[in-house]
């Protein structure tokens, strides 16, 4: 019965270190990708998100909320910066009962487009037809 408790107790402890440097592998891997974002580059956002997914077997909805650049998701990044292309590869990335929940600061995207003024971007009317 000990062995059975100790044994238990070691692969507990194994997987517990294991989870905490799978979590930082996924952050150095997407270190960047705000960067791409900004610069509106499309391929490398592909790349980036193929690594992630072959890496750590995790597609963009996954870690998509753990993402911010300077305190914005990824989308609302892309529209500020009018990065067309890779605005409207997240929106089509994202699944749309995703596209429709409020984000950190409790607006939805469609929300925030309207309050800041972005209705005329091509990444919100994207985001319109898939919602």
């Amino acid at each position: 019965m000990l062995k059975i408790v100790k044994t238990s107790l070691a692969v507990a402890a194994a997987s517990f270190i294991f989870c905490g440097t799978a979590n930082a592998g996924v952050e150095d891997a997407l270190a960047n990708i705000c960067t791409i974002v900004q610069a509106d580059d499309k391929g490398e956002l592909r790349k980036k998100m193929r690594a992630v997914q072959s890496d750590y077997r995790l597609k963009l909805h996954d870690y998509y909320t753990g993402v911010s650049c300077n305190g914005k998701s990824l989308i609302r990044t892309a529209i500020e910066n009018n990065a067309v292309d890779v605005g409207t590869l997240l929106v089509k990335k994202m699944p749309s009962r995703e596209l429709q929940t409020p984000e950190a600061d409790g607006k939805t995207l469609q929300a925030w487009i309207a309050e800041n003024g972005f209705q005329s971007s091509p990444i919100a009317s994207e985001l319109s037809s898939r919602i």
